[in-house]
């Protein structure tokens, strides 16, 4: 078994460009180990260092809501209650909740965050990875099904309809800290920083001080050295989200299995896509967390479907690049890729 994980930022790089000495350009670039991920920020200001100190702060409050890796928090609560009762939570998990659920409607499932009880039966980018027999996915895939989310706005609680279920907000918390980021930066008089969660959840927040926009390079999903670009694009004010077939994943019998998992199957998802890029301008409400939300549905809805569904959404974009080194654009997609890597053709929708 050949087992590579990576929580670095492996598939997307950031090739920045600074100038500038004054203390309006002064670079406060920080980085930290938070939400199971590594976090950078950088930023540009004098209130910058209190920016970030602040925005770290903000991501701990978030992470102790919203991860099922910890036993406290709002998520945990609502898995061990799964069945059994209401569980009254914070409103900002309500909200991710409601969000997630709006877009499983709209994807027909093809994002759930019901998946839990999978995600922990294969354990990918854990000690305990493994494949699981089809009769431990099918005895699993009753337990998933986001319908069975039963919400309470009046007093801001949550059940689990069914016992054993759990839900896990691993493809969402990112990005709406991502987005409790920027608010803090706003409070705080900073108009210029790049926020990357990871590398899968990045934010520019206006340009760079020298007034040119991010520089930021997609790797190839097929070659860990970061210099292998798939192509870099340029972003200001936008949020950008990459789900990918290689961040976490084991082989086996020389077939690759990772941690984007098939709702409706129980399976790592097979339909020939191996990453997908989504990117959201700046005034759509929560870009960032429906930038994570929307890679998701992409990758497992497919090339057809997924991109029809980013089709129907005024503001966002998505590229996709498939096994077979084609890349496919939504119709909105009018962001230049350059550098393009030649291993790589750009393919038209059918």
């Amino acid at each position: 078994m050949i087992k590579r994980i990576s929580i670095m930022m492996t598939f997307i790089m950031l090739t920045l460009f600074f100038a500038g000495c004054s203390k309006k350009d002064q670079e406060i670039n920080r980085t930290s180990l938070k939400m199971d991920t590594v976090i950078q920020i950088k930023a540009y200001g004098p209130n910058a260092s209190e920016a970030i100190d602040a925005a770290f702060t903000r991501m701990d409050e978030i992470e102790q809501m919203a991860s099922a890796n910890i036993v406290t928090s709002d998520i945990s609560k609502i898995n061990q209650a799964a069945g059994k009762e209401y569980v009254k939570v914070h409103p900002e998990v309500i909200k991710m909740l409601k969000t997630a659920v709006k877009y499983s409607k709209l994807s027909n499932g093809a994002f759930d965050i019901t998946v839990g009880p999978l995600i922990k039966l294969w354990g990918i980018g854990t000690d305990n990875e493994r494949i699981p027999t089809d009769a431990e996915i099918k005895s699993k895939l009753p337990l998933v099904g986001y319908s069975n989310i039963s919400i309470m706005d009046g007093n801001n609680s949550v059940k689990l309809l069914k016992e054993g279920m759990s839900i896990d907000l691993g493809g969402i918390a990112k990005g709406f800290a991502a987005d409790e980021v920027i608010k803090v930066f706003e409070k705080y008089g900073v108009n210029s920083a790049l926020i990357s969660l990871g590398g899968s959840s990045i934010h520019t927040l206006g340009k760079k001080p020298d007034g040119t926009p991010w520089t930021i390079g997609i790797q190839h999903p097929r070659k860990d050295n970061k210099q292998n670009y798939l192509g870099i694009i340029n972003l200001s004010e936008q949020a950008l989200s990459t789900s990918g077939d290689y961040e976490r994943f084991f082989i086996k019998d020389g077939k690759r299995y990772h941690h984007i998992l098939n709702p409706a199957t129980g399976y790592p998802t097979d339909n020939g896509v191996m990453s997908d890029t989504i990117v959201i301008d700046s005034n759509i409400p929560d870009g960032n967390m429906l930038a994570d939300i929307l890679t998701k549905t992409v990758f497992v809805s497919g090339i057809d479907k997924g991109l029809k569904v980013i089709d129907s959404l005024p503001g966002v974009s998505c590229m996709a690049v498939t096994t077979d080194y084609k890349i496919y654009k939504s119709s909105g997609w009018k962001i230049q890729l350059d550098n393009l890597n030649p291993e790589f053709t750009m393919a038209n929708r059918q």
